[in-house]
Order: structure tokens, then sequence, then C-alpha cells
């Protein structure tokens, strides 16, 4: 299956004084995964999108398997795993190699900037999401 994928490295300031990351930063890692993926498709500031639209998280479900420790070298994915009219859900996973040490479904919503309520994603964002996301589940099938 195609995944988009970033390397990342674990700096002291993403760790307690044990070198063991801190929770909230796997999040985080995950969140540049799916900024750089969008950036991938066009979007040079992925959260703020024409027409007074944003999008923004509005559901996270994070499973933590094992622990990423100073100075690792990890990678994150991130595939489409659900595109609706107002949303999109993305898996995501933080690897050590081949080893998983985290993995999330983060639900992303298109909002009005004004009202913060939900918006259809734009035609052309969906056009290109639904490009990646039907590529994904051909090669499964």
């Amino acid at each position: 299956m195609h995944l988009f994928s970033i390397p990342l490295r674990v700096y002291i300031e993403d760790t307690d004084a044990g070198g063991i990351v801190y929770y909230v930063n796997y999040l985080k890692y995950m969140e540049r995964s799916r900024t750089e993926f969008l950036r991938s498709l066009g979007y040079d500031k992925p959260a703020i999108l024409d027409g007074g639209l944003l999008l923004v998280v509005h559901a996270a479900q994070i499973n933590y398997r094992r622990s990423a420790r100073l100075d690792d070298q990890l990678h994150v994915t991130t595939q489409i795993e659900k595109l609706a009219r107002t949303n999109v859900e993305f898996k995501q996973r933080v690897l050590r190699g081949d080893e998983l040490l985290c993995e999330g479904l983060i639900r992303i919503a298109c909002v009005d900037a004004q009202t913060m309520k939900p918006c259809a994603i734009p035609a052309v964002m969906q056009d290109q999401l639904g490009q990646f996301f039907y590529s994904q589940t051909e090669r499964v099938n």
C-alpha cells in the first residue's frame, strides 16, 4: 500500500529527563507528517485554505506501543483511512525501523474560520485527496 512518510530524529527537547519521548510529541510528529503530505499536494499553509476555511483536528485516537528514545531515527507515515465531504480521517504510524511505536486515527474537519462550523472540503482538495485515497485502495484490492 502506498504511504506518505517523513523521517524524524528524536532530539533532547522531545524527551523527559530519562531520554524517553514525551507522549504528546507523537501527536506533533503526526502533525508534521500530515502537514508535509498536504504540502506535497501543493498546499503551502495546509491548515489555512482559501475562502476563509481552516483544517482543524476534530478527533484523535492514539495507541502507544513502545517508547522512542533520544537520538532514535523514526519515520512517520500518513495514509487516508476515510474521506468524507467535510472531513478526512488519517491513519498514522510512528515507527523505528519496522517497529511500531505509536499509531493513531486523526480526523481533520474543514470549518469556516469565522463560525467554526463544518464546511465542505474545497472541490479541488477533495479531488486531490480522493486520487491519493483511491490509489491506496486499488493497491490493497
